[in-house]
């Protein structure tokens, strides 16, 4: 089912109240995931998972994800260290997209640029001139000395 489809007002409230997980993955197989630490709430990352990625993630409590970019499934930490060991996985109200609440291990990093979130960067606009970007995190450890392939 994706998450362009009609559905019927039975099913709506099925999916929206019943007790059974059936994500809307989108025409490309894929569900947003919301990745939050779990001891403090803080954004760490959004990915997306296909079936396989969700399916690893639930058996083994270590969160996988589908990379877009390299069009493969992919054990979040494994070349760096900083496994994401999930405490809960949410999904939304009309089951398109997961929120993972994780603790992730090693440098506590979860950014490839070695960062503990992808949101290092905030929006800073006065109305008068271009929007700029302002960093406000160093990294945690040093991505030359982790990734090959950057």
């Amino acid at each position: 089912m994706t998450g362009a489809s009609k559905i019927s007002s039975s099913a709506k409230t099925e999916l929206e109240e019943g007790a059974v997980l059936a994500p809307r993955f989108d025409g490309n197989g894929l569900i947003t995931a919301v990745v939050t630490d779990a001891r403090d709430n803080a954004v760490l990352m959004l990915a997306h998972m296909n079936d396989e990625a969700l399916k690893l993630t639930l058996d083994t409590g270590i969160a996988h994800y589908w990379s877009r970019s390299r069009n493969s499934l992919w054990k979040k930490g494994e070349t760096s260290g900083n496994l994401q060991m999930v405490d809960e996985i949410r999904v939304d109200c009309d089951q398109d997209a997961v929120l993972l609440k994780v603790r992730v291990s090693g440098a506590d990093a979860t950014c490839h640029t070695g960062r503990r979130s992808c949101f290092y960067r905030k929006i800073v606009s006065d109305g008068t001139t271009t929007p700029r970007l302002e960093t406000d995190s160093q990294p945690l450890f040093d991505p030359a000395t982790v990734y090959t392939d950057h």
